[in-house]
């Protein structure tokens, strides 16, 4: 969809946020599918955050933002972390509610409009309290992946008691509110749910289609994850055991 019009487009309800780094042959691609999944059901704009990209994402990105006045892009000068690009993006957003996407296309947006219709059931005053968290059941990675991921999932679950099937799944839905009132730290992208949770909200795990990654590299290698996701694990737990969550008396006091 591209857009020359001087008119202002309407205030977007979600806008869609996508951390990149190095995804040169997935930026048009994705915007499109995204365009396709939400033009005409929700008023949207899509929030990229290239985390200090090498290669031309930068100069896709300025190409796509040229015929898309819903296309928004912020850029780190060094990288800084998907959590970081995350919350670069959420910041910057336009909208009340998020949607995130991991940028390397295996995550697809025609799950977007389940997902916001889910949240969209809770009334206007409770959906800062609901999360909701694709759940990949079939996943088109190689086979150490899907087993590391099936074991953090599992270590995670029984230490954190979050009860989601697949925190690490990119493709969330939540409030902007929220997100801006959970603790920030670098990959905190991998416990979102149990850092809802701790705020008091609820997670809610709906099905999702998963695919292979068609274009370009992963970024993150598995013992990289691991070790960090060990000491994450353990800050996570210890911020858990330190949360109080006052009932506020909603007196005037007089």
């Amino acid at each position: 969809m591209t857009s020359t019009s001087s008119e202002p487009p309407p205030p977007p309800l979600v806008s869609v946020v996508v951390p990149v780094r190095n995804e040169e042959d997935n930026i048009l691609p994705l915007i499109e599918e995204i365009e396709h999944a939400l033009d005409g059901r929700y008023p949207f704009e899509i929030v990229y955050v290239d985390d200090g990209s090498d290669d031309a994402t930068p100069l896709r990105l300025r190409e796509a933002r040229a015929v898309r006045r819903h296309l928004r892009s912020l850029r780190h000068v060094a990288s800084c972390g998907q959590s970081q690009a995350v919350a670069t993006g959420v910041k910057a957003a336009r909208a009340p509610l998020i949607a995130t996407l991991d940028g390397d296309g295996q995550n697809d947006p025609a799950d977007l409009p389940a997902m916001l219709a889910r949240l969209l059931e809770e009334p206007a005053d409770r959906r800062d309290r609901l999360m909701v968290v694709g759940h990949r059941r079939r996943r088109r990675d190689n086979l150490l992946r899907r087993l590391s991921s099936l074991f953090a999932n599992a270590v995670r679950a029984r230490l954190l008691g979050d009860a989601t099937p697949d925190t690490g799944c990119g493709i969330k839905v939540f409030s902007r509110e929220a997100f801006l009132d959970l603790p920030r730290f670098n990959h905190m992208h991998r416990f979102l749910p149990a850092l809802m949770q701790r705020r008091g909200g609820v997670v809610a795990s709906v099905a999702v289609n998963h695919r292979p990654r068609q274009r370009g590299q992963s970024k993150y290698g598995l013992w990289d994850r691991l070790w960090v996701g060990i000491v994450d694990l353990l800050g996570v737990m210890w911020l858990q055991r330190r949360a109080s969550r006052p009932v506020i008396d909603s007196a005037d006091g007089d």
